[in-house]
Formats: C-alpha cells, structure tokens, sequence
C-alpha cells in the first residue's frame, strides 16, 4: 500500500534520473554551467517534485495534471539529452544511463496516468 509518494516506484525511479543528470552535468563544459547544464538539472529535479506535488494535492484531477506535467519534463530531459550527445558533451555510458532512466520513468509515468 503507497503510504507516502515516497512509495512510489515511478517517484524512486525520478530520484536515480535526476541525481544521474547531476552527475552526467558535472563533467559539461564550465560555459554550460547556465546553459543546457542547468536546464538539464532543473527539468530532472521538476521531474519527482511534480510526481511529489500531486500526490499531495488529494485530487484525482490535480494528480493527474502534476503526473502529466512530470512526464513532459521527462521529454524535456530526453530532447536536452540528444542536444548534449550532439555537441559532445557528456560520457556516452552516462548518457545512456540517463537516457535508459528517462524513457522507463516516462514510461511509467504514461501507465499511472492512464490508470487514474
């Protein structure tokens, strides 16, 4: 039984992608520390806070509003991804990893919106 949204697997899997774009940043250019750097960390920290924010709103419609929110900011992350990969930015393990976590939580994201 979810108790807390820190129940949800979908919530726990947001955390690791997020704390994975932080990692996958560290190593960007100094130059892109405002840039696609930040715009990377901000829309994977959006990612569980909006998953977090509905929960505790206690609608149905308001969590399904925060839970679609949260799945765009994974696209945002996946197209912010590609940029990087293109320019040359990251480690290729690294943003594989990210990739791999940003296309499962969106994934799981589609499947909990659908089932409210």
């Amino acid at each position: 039984m979810v108790k807390s949204y820190k129940d949800l697997k979908v919530w726990q899997r947001a955390i690791e992608l997020s704390l994975s774009l932080y990692r996958l940043t560290a190593g960007f250019p100094k130059e892109e520390r405002f840039g696609l750097a930040s715009q990377l960390q901000r829309a994977g920290v959006s990612i569980p806070s909006n998953i977090a924010e509905g929960y505790g709103r206690g609608t149905r419609k308001d969590y399904k509003q925060f839970l679609s929110i949260a799945r765009g900011s994974t696209l945002e992350v996946q197209t912010q991804l590609i940029i990087a990969k293109e320019l040359g930015y990251c480690n290729l393990d690294a943003l594989n990893q990210a990739q791999s976590l940003s296309e499962e939580v969106s994934k799981m994201l589609y499947s909990l919106i659908q089932k409210l």
